[in-house]
């Protein structure tokens, strides 16, 4: 089992671990989750496209953009929005926090 908060956060990685313009896969009870680091925010996004099911964490994160590694489907890390491509359906989006150097991920 995940260890959560009261408030249904997990912790799952340190702001150490994720540079400024970097990207992460965690996963909280078997589900992948992307974690993104811009500008200086911190944003959770389903993994997977769904197109193919290519797992976004190994695509290109320029900006606030997340490209598919398999398709090129595009998706916000801010909302897991689509953006372009060949699939029409978003991702899901994570509420987001930090407590000291720790990310956590309400699920």
């Amino acid at each position: 089992m995940t260890e959560q908060t009261d408030e249904g956060f997990v912790p799952v990685a340190t702001v150490g671990d994720i540079p400024d313009g970097g990207m992460k896969c965690v996963a909280i009870d078997r589900v992948r989750i992307l974690l993104a680091h811009v500008d200086g925010h911190y944003y959770a996004i389903g993994d997977l496209c769904g197109h193919r099911n290519a797992p976004l964490s190994r695509g290109k994160l320029t900006g606030h953009l997340v490209e598919c590694p398999l398709h090129f489907a595009q998706f916000d890390v801010r909302d897991g929005s689509f953006v372009d491509g060949p699939t029409s359906a978003p991702v899901a989006r994570y509420e987001v926090c930090v407590n000291g150097d720790t990310i956590l991920v309400r699920r």
